[in-house]
């Protein structure tokens, strides 16, 4: 259900982003990687590109092919280097780069985002986050963590409630659902990935630990790719404006505690 398909996956250097391309490699995709560094193993083609401002965005929309099957947003920051960077990744490059590129997007492809169980606060802070998403374009991205008062601590978590708020707004909107384009996210718990250390530092070890306790072991970058590259196929051509929780049943164990069953 891959075979031949073109598909498009940020931060390819490590992690997440390494094993979905690897993997969409072996079921036959034509893979194209990005990332700011590069990656230690082929990803079919590369380019190098920062997409953590409108400039960035715009220079690698330009360099890419003019069709694409799906676009794999996998890139994102931890939130050790503040709320500001972690934002201007993991949501309004993420959002930029997927309106970029829905021109060059077939006829029913398909955009997954890769969220996380840290998005999980997305309904206690939806005022915020529905204020935050509703500005259009990539803008002032300091201006926007002061006007909302995001702390550099809540960085990450914030980043993919926004994600995930936007995944679902942007399967029902004119520039995608019109070309059929399927908008979809992902949610990992836990991932044994190179910055999992970061996020013990952002997160602290006892939300790390205690997520990890509750379903017996951490992800691997092997448990998610191929749910990603799922949404990413002709299998999943029913599947829109849908978060998958790739978790180990982590979501469903704080659903059974928050609701008392």
């Amino acid at each position: 259900m891959l075979f031949g398909k073109t598909i498009l996956i940020t931060g390819v250097a490590s992690g997440i982003g390494a094993r979905t391309a690897e993997l969409a490699g072996q079921l036959g995709a034509d893979v194209i990687g990005v990332d700011v560094r590069e990656p230690a193993a082929a990803v079919g083609s590369f380019v190098k590109s920062d997409i953590s401002s409108k400039a960035g965005v715009d220079e690698l929309v330009a360099r890419l092919p003019e069709r694409i099957d799906a676009l794999c947003n996998v890139a994102g920051l931890s939130g050790n280097t503040g709320a500001v960077s972690t934002l201007a990744v993991n949501f309004f490059g993420l959002r930029a780069l997927s309106e970029g590129l829905a021109p060059k997007l077939r006829e029913g492809g398909a955009i997954v985002n890769v969220a996380s169980i840290a998005g999980y606060g997305w309904r206690a802070n939806l005022n915020r986050a529905a204020s935050i998403v509703a500005i259009e374009g990539f803008p002032d991205v300091a201006k926007v963590v002061a006007d909302h008062a995001v702390r550099n601590e809540e960085g990450y978590p914030v980043s993919k409630e926004l994600l995930l708020l936007w995944t679902f707004r942007a399967a029902h909107q004119d520039l995608f659902r019109r070309r059929g384009i399927r908008v979809n996210a992902v949610s990992p718990g836990p991932v044994e990935t190179p910055i999992l250390k970061q996020f013990r530092t952002v997160l602290g070890d006892a939300r790390v630990d205690s997520d990890i306790a509750r379903v017996g072991r951490a992800g691997t970058a092997g448990d998610i790719a191929p749910a990603v590259l799922f949404l990413c196929s002709d299998g999943a051509r029913w599947v829109n404006g849908a978060n998958v929780p790739v978790d180990g049943g982590l979501e469903a164990s704080i659903n059974a505690e928050v609701l008392g069953f």
